[in-house]
């Protein structure tokens, strides 16, 4: 399969499938963001991308809009086109009956069904195959589904709102409002992405959160899971966790009772030292569809998931306000106390959004 020998016209078309693919970040979960261009040299004669599981794939749609002109056309399509039969049909048979010619994917799929067999049929069909044009695009564009298959966990993100001088609540826990209200607005953005919205018992005591997308707008969305992790079940009976159309799933230690008459999902997890095993909770988030997770919890449950080594970015609003030194930190429990012991994180983005900054830091792999 070939590799190189790609054109600025391929890179121009695989842009736009990228960006195509980027319109169904808020709907297409458990499955991943595809996009998909046909075209005949800088002529582009049908396009589309996938908007929801269950409903046709990227590649249906760009043939359906090209129609006759697919046959003979180049298809760039930014994941390997599906090879099985789940919901829908096979992707890798539309394009040989569509009679396209040559398909250019971004990368391969690493899931298990496909991994290879749809770049082998559309061989077998005669259709010439190109694979790794942007793959370090598409990666990124669906680092939440990778994730869940390659690592067998979702793509951990934790939100946090800090002041200046890096305080996330007063010493009495009130957060609210560090950030402002252009910020709390850009957060129901990330909330849409995520598979699953998680938080700690401590967090729903304290501020009674929804946890609900609020985009202000008919903008589409799949309501995220809202996960609560409760070693006790101590909040069950209460809050506005429970309230609304989207799903809520309660974590709690292999020895808790649930309250007779409980009609929320409830799941057990094992402990270690007294503790919630935190790969266990990613696991199991995966095992139910879960491709990101967006973690909107205090300084304790923050702190214990990057001290695990199980966050992959931090979404870090910094507001241009001053706490004091009584005021909580971002992350507990870390146990620093040399500085050859400091966590670095890279700056991947930074942007103001209304008179905050928002940051987007990944662990990095600078002491």
């Amino acid at each position: 399969m070939a590799m190189t020998g790609f054109t600025a016209t391929d890179h121009a078309h695989m842009a736009r499938a990228l960006r195509l693919a980027e319109r169904g970040a808020y709907t297409t979960k458990p499955n991943p963001m595809v996009g998909c261009v046909i075209a005949h040299g800088d002529e582009v004669v049908g396009e589309g991308w996938h908007e929801r599981a269950g409903e046709p794939h990227a590649e249906v749609h760009a043939l359906r809009a090209a129609g006759e002109r697919a046959r003979g056309a180049t298809a760039y399509v930014t994941l390997e086109p599906c090879a099985h039969t789940g919901r829908t049909g096979p992707c890798s048979q539309a394009l040989i009956a569509g009679g396209v010619a040559r398909v250019v994917a971004a990368m391969r799929d690493p899931f298990p069904q496909v991994d290879g067999a749809g770049f082998a049929q559309l061989q077998a069909a005669g259709i010439a195959v190109s694979s790794g044009l942007m793959e370090a695009q598409a990666r990124a564009l669906n680092r939440g589904f990778l994730s869940r298959v390659e690592r067998g966990r979702p793509w951990l993100r934790v939100k946090l709102a800090t002041s200046i001088d890096g305080r996330s609540a007063l010493a009495s826990g009130e957060s609210k409002w560090i950030s402002g209200e252009a910020s709390r607005l850009d957060v129901q953005r990330w909330r849409a992405r995520a598979g699953a919205i998680v938080t700690g018992a401590g967090t729903v005591l304290a501020d009674d959160p929804s946890l609900t997308v609020r985009l202000g707008d008919d903008t589409p969305f799949v309501a995220p899971l809202r996960v609560v992790l409760d070693p006790g079940l101590a909040t069950v009976a209460r809050g506005r966790v429970r309230e609304g159309d989207a799903p809520t799933l309660y974590l709690h230690a292999p020895d808790a009772k649930p309250p007779r008459g409980l009609d929320a999902q409830h799941a057990a997890v094992s402990l270690r030292e007294g503790r919630f095993d935190l790969g266990a909770v990613l696991r199991l988030l995966a095992e139910r569809g879960v491709n990101e997770i967006q973690l909107e919890a205090g300084a304790t449950l923050a702190g214990a998931f990057l001290a695990e080594g199980l966050v992959d970015e931090v979404l870090l609003y910094v507001a241009p306000v001053l706490l004091g030194g009584d005021a909580r930190p971002l992350f507990d429990g870390l146990q620093i106390e040399a500085m050859t012991q400091k966590l670095a994180l890279d700056i991947v983005e930074s942007r103001r959004i209304g008179e905050d900054v928002r940051l987007l830091l990944r662990p990095g792999t600078k002491s």
